[in-house]
């Protein structure tokens, strides 16, 4: 499978020996792989990609995409400060935010970029920078994606402002003598090139009302296959149409617009796995299931939990006994049924499956695709499970870990027992 193709299984047991399981292994060589694919998206006028941190925040990985040539997306004011700690440039940082910073201010004296989501944001952005340029996000009434919860477009989702309330835009804009410099519009996750085209157009009329427009924000979601049979995006391919788009506003316009792009998973996906072990094998009789159990589950992937995502998993037996295969359920260690590792696709609640080399306990697991929106977004601590160790296998071999394990006494640092407990 080619999200687990780079890692060999002298690897992972060496990972397992090293750091112990369950472990996060991300591929320099991967990453920055995917960083120049990013970075030669077609472009006319000028391209910036910025990195979607909230795909893996993990600061060494922050760093070398930075360092890679890709400036930053930052989900939260958490986030902004997370990827200045790693070494980013504050210019190279935009936040686009559902919630306000309560520092933001701070952060904008630093010299992150700021794109308002909101009426109240831009409000707020105008009260605190009176007469400053400003980008704003657009929800242009196109979605995509291959679920409501990954589509963050159209009339179902709340990201941006509606794109019939420009007239409102405009009101605060002249009221604190803004200058909007920048649109940003972000559909969700797919490949097909005609929706990007069609995205561009509708960002690009929006443009058109906009006359100090200097840059076009179109985000990410560029699809990337975990499995063999799950299609990827070509940005060539899904560019080209974008570009044309771009040059022909140009021609109409007189305006080059600059283009952003802010890739995530398309970056880190397939650049991440998971190593586990196995650590118990049950059934439920010959009309039930056989039920691999391992030693990570929600608390590290919650995506199959989530919304039935489909990650290939591999076995990686103790011994070199020869050993049948068979069908199996891959099931979490925490205390809920809905811990699940192989769901049916696009149903959390279905069991489905796998086809693994026979389960021992003790045996390997390796889990791929897990770059993006694993570590990142666990259900962290649930039962009290501390977060897994991540290790950095850069472009010589060598593994280096990125993030400890984490200890009991750090889940519970922030506990307070009332006097009246005592």
């Amino acid at each position: 499978m080619k999200s687990l193709a780079w890692i060999t299984k002298e690897t992972a047991r060496t990972v397992q020996e090293r750091f112990g399981t369950p472990t996060f292994l991300y591929c320099e060589r991967l990453l920055l792989e995917q960083a120049q694919a990013a970075l030669a998206f077609p472009n006319p006028f000028g391209l910036t990609v910025r990195y979607a941190m909230k795909a893996c925040p993990n600061a060494a990985v922050v760093r070398l995409l930075s360092q890679a040539g890709l400036a930053l997306d930052a989900s939260s004011g958490f986030e902004a400060w997370r990827a200045i700690r790693a070494g980013v440039d504050p210019g190279h940082i935009q936040i686009t935010t559902q919630e306000l910073p309560e520092d933001l201010d701070e952060l904008l004296q630093r010299g992150v970029l700021f794109n308002a989501s909101s009426l109240h944001q831009l409000d707020r952005y105008g009260t605190l920078r009176p007469g400053d340029t400003v980008s704003i996000r657009i929800n242009p009434g196109l979605g995509s994606g291959h679920s409501n919860r990954t589509n963050v477009g159209g009339p179902a989702a709340s990201f941006g402002i509606w794109h019939e309330y420009l007239p409102q835009v405009l009101k605060l804009a002249a009221k604190h003598h803004l200058r909007i410099t920048g649109l940003h519009s972000h559909i969700g996750s797919g490949s097909d090139p005609a929706v990007w085209q069609r995205c561009a157009g509708l960002s690009l009329a929006i443009a058109a009302r906009l006359p100090e427009v200097e840059r076009v924000n179109l985000g990410g979601g560029f699809k990337v296959g975990r499995l063999p049979d799950e299609p990827s995006t070509d940005l060539q391919a899904a560019g080209a149409p974008v570009a044309a788009e771009l040059e022909r506003f140009a021609r109409e316009r007189g305006r080059q617009l600059h283009l952003e792009i802010e890739p995530g998973t398309f970056l880190v996906a397939n650049a991440g796995a998971l190593i586990c072990a196995v650590t118990d094998v049950v059934d439920t009789g010959a009309r039930g299931y056989r039920f691999v159990k391992v030693n990570t589950g929600m608390t590290e992937i919650l995506r199959p939990s989530l919304y039935g995502a489909q990650h290939p998993i591999e076995l990686i037996p103790l011994d070199t006994e020869a050993r049948i295969v068979t069908e199996y359920v891959v099931v979490g260690h925490c205390c809920e049924s809905g811990d699940l590792l192989t769901p049916g696709p696009g149903d959390p609640e279905s069991l489905a499956p796998r086809l693994l080399t026979e389960a021992r306990i003790g045996d390997l697991l390796l889990i791929g695709g897990c770059g993006a929106y694993c570590a990142a977004m666990p259900a962290k601590n649930y039962n009290s499970f501390p977060e897994a160790a991540e290790v950095l296998q850069d472009c010589h071999g060598r593994l280096q870990l990125v993030r400890h394990r984490q200890r009991l006494d750090q889940i519970t640092a922030n506990e307070i027992l009332p006097d009246i407990l005592h």
